[in-house]
């Protein structure tokens, strides 16, 4: 989840971003600094590389803070602060999100790198991780939003990636460098695919980078060719009620972008603003009243087991026609975990939403909740 306040609807962005193909959320000179790896220059929705020399690459990261990645033999630039320069390729990481450490693991340098993370080991699929946290290379820094600076110092982090820009003073104070991995808007889907090129400068991993953007770009390729002209497109809604806030994915969101790709209707195309934003509760029903799908953020760990249960946990989402008449599906405990697998998740969405078009397709990252708990079917 983006942490970062949302910013207001502007609806007719998305319709706009509809319209223009997803190159239109980078923009990059292929013309190569002196024989380095990659484009010259790259941006990445919010986030830049700029190649200045072999010697030296400048970044811009989520906060717009630039950052200066130079070679680990290499002297500090007279002209930069300490806490700006980051010696790659990087050997240490701490990272805070589940995205950044998928990331991590596209790049193939995930078990070499990892030294903290912070969600404990009981909720992790991972094996790399899992194995890692048992044999004590990776630690447990504490809950995010409560980290434990001296484990973080004790594990000596060369690099901390971070949704939260209120720790980067502390993290300067202890000559950690950060990189700030988020921003106020949602990931277009375009910014999703090439982040994998944002990180590779700081391991070296340019190469590991352009063929995972290659494999999600041959999916995408895919996803187009076989919804094309399909009817009638089911409307989508991805979110959900909590006990005292309603959220969702904005139509702006590279959930939102993709649905409109595989000839679907999102049913907030024209939220606009941070990941998972939230919204009034009216507005959520609303959009409810004429749904086909309904992708849930809770998974079966968080009790959404079937219709029934999820209608349990809050009566006012039983009435919204997918709970009624549509279909409804949450995420497996493995899910946030595999971003690493994103080629294999747009697929599936797109096939959850246009099942005619993938025969025999079996779930691998979703599962569709039954009407009642299995238990009570057995009973009855």
């Amino acid at each position: 989840m983006n942490r970062s306040k949302p910013h207001h609807v502007l609806g007719t962005l998305f319709l706009l971003l509809a319209l223009l193909p997803l190159a239109a959320c980078d923009r990059s000179d292929r013309a190569d600094v002196d024989g380095a790896t990659g484009p010259a220059f790259l941006q990445v929705g919010e986030f830049a590389i700029n190649r200045i020399s072999p010697e030296r690459t400048e970044v811009r990261d989520g906060a717009g803070r630039i950052l200066v990645l130079i070679p680990r033999e290499a002297p500090i630039p007279a002209d930069c602060a300490p806490s700006q320069v980051i010696r790659v390729p990087v050997r240490r990481v701490a990272a805070y999100g589940y995205f950044d450490i998928a990331v991590l693991r596209a790049l193939g340098v995930l078990e070499q790198t990892l030294v903290g993370v912070t969600a404990p080991a009981k909720r992790w699929h991972l094996p790399e991780i899992k194995q890692g946290m048992e044999s004590g290379r990776i630690v447990f820094l504490g809950d995010a939003a409560s980290i434990d600076y001296e484990r973080l110092k004790q594990s000596r982090p060369e690099l901390v990636l971070t949704w939260d820009p209120s720790v980067i003073p502390l993290l300067d104070e202890l000559h950690i460098p950060a990189v700030v991995t988020t921003t106020p808007t949602a990931m277009c889907l375009n910014t999703r695919m090439r982040f994998v090129q944002f990180l590779a400068p700081f391991f070296l991993k340019e190469r590991e980078a352009a063929a995972y953007f290659a494999r999600i770009e041959a999916a995408l390729d895919d996803i187009r060719a076989r919804t094309a002209g399909l009817h009638p497109q089911p409307k989508v809604m991805w979110g959900d009620i909590y006990e005292k806030r309603v959220m969702v994915e904005p139509g702006n969101a590279w959930v939102g972008e993709l649905v409109g790709l595989a000839q679907s209707d999102y049913q907030f195309k024209d939220v606009f603003g941070t990941a998972c934003i939230e919204i009034t509760l009216e507005r959520f029903l609303y959009s409810g009243r004429d749904a086909d799908i309904f992708f849930t953020y809770r998974t079966g760990e968080m009790g959404a087991t079937s219709k029934e249960a999820l209608a349990k946990l809050n009566p006012l989402i039983k009435d919204i026609a997918p709970l009624k008449r549509g279909k409804v599906y949450a995420p497996l405990p493995h899910y946030n975990q595999s971003a690493d697998r994103l080629d294999e998740i747009l697929t599936e969405i797109s096939a959850i939403l246009h099942p005619e078009a993938y025969p025999g397709y079996r779930l691998h990252y979703f599962v569709e909740l039954p009407e009642t708990e299995p238990a009570a079917k057995e009973r009855s």
